[in-house]
């Protein structure tokens, strides 16, 4: 009787311990830094003045 018991805690154990790592790696990938729509090269001012 206690080795199922340690079986079945093991078990959920590792559940648990796989559900959070799952949980951790979708955490990671989902934070990402936010990056700024700002452009290199404008061309606004091309044609103007020259």
């Amino acid at each position: 009787m206690s080795r199922l018991l340690a079986a079945v805690l093991t078990m959920a154990l590792a559940a648990a311990l796989a559900v959070g790592a799952a949980l951790g790696v979708v955490a990671l990938l989902d934070a990402r830094p936010d990056q700024p729509n700002t452009p290199l090269i404008t061309y606004e001012q091309a044609g103007r003045g020259s």
